[in-house]
């Protein structure tokens, strides 16, 4: 192994001036990094900064809500799976092909169509939970109070009974 060289602190800090630029034993570089900034300057710059404004409350609404829809209608699933958008069986009747909107039988899978409008539905019932928090506010005319407290409930109730009929189609025997 080679001995360890200790340098005195006064070359070292003279080592470290001269691996700059200026001392470089290389014309060419001295000229290149000298000469064009002599003559050049640079442009004196009026940038400003974006300002970035706040989105209105309902924009955020929106987006939260729509960003709902997506995850409870399952589009991660059907990215993934890549499910046929609508199903088709066959009537042993009359040997028709008809559509089908639902899997029968399978908890597990859907169809796009199915992931859908049972999202759909979460966001109705969502949005009926809303109406009626608006229903409550004490600054408006009992008028509009009982309007958004019956579209709420309403809207809970349609959202309740179209999920159930939806698990009763997808699961023939679930709750009798």
């Amino acid at each position: 192994m080679a001995p360890k060289v200790e340098i005195p602190p006064s070359a070292a800090s003279d080592a470290l001036s001269s691996s700059g630029g200026a001392a470089s034993i290389d014309p060419l570089f001295h000229i290149l990094s000298i000469l064009p900034y002599s003559f050049l300057r640079p442009p004196r710059l009026r940038l400003k900064l974006p300002t970035l404004t706040l989105p209105s409350p309902m924009i955020v609404y929106a987006l939260i809500l729509l960003t709902y829809f997506m995850v409870v209608s399952g589009i991660v699933y059907d990215v993934i799976v890549e499910p046929p958008g609508i199903g088709s069986s066959q009537d042993p009747v009359t040997g028709s092909v008809r559509p089908v909107v639902f899997m029968p039988g399978r908890v597990n899978g859907q169809y796009i169509i199915e992931g859908l409008s049972s999202g759909f539905m979460f966001v109705i019932g969502g949005i009926g939970i809303v109406f009626m928090d608006l229903a409550l506010d004490r600054n408006r005319a009992k008028s509009v109070k009982s309007s958004y407290a019956t579209a709420g409930v309403l809207s809970v109730v349609l959202a309740y009974v179209m999920s159930m009929l939806f698990i009763r189609i997808k699961i023939p025997a679930y709750l009798r």
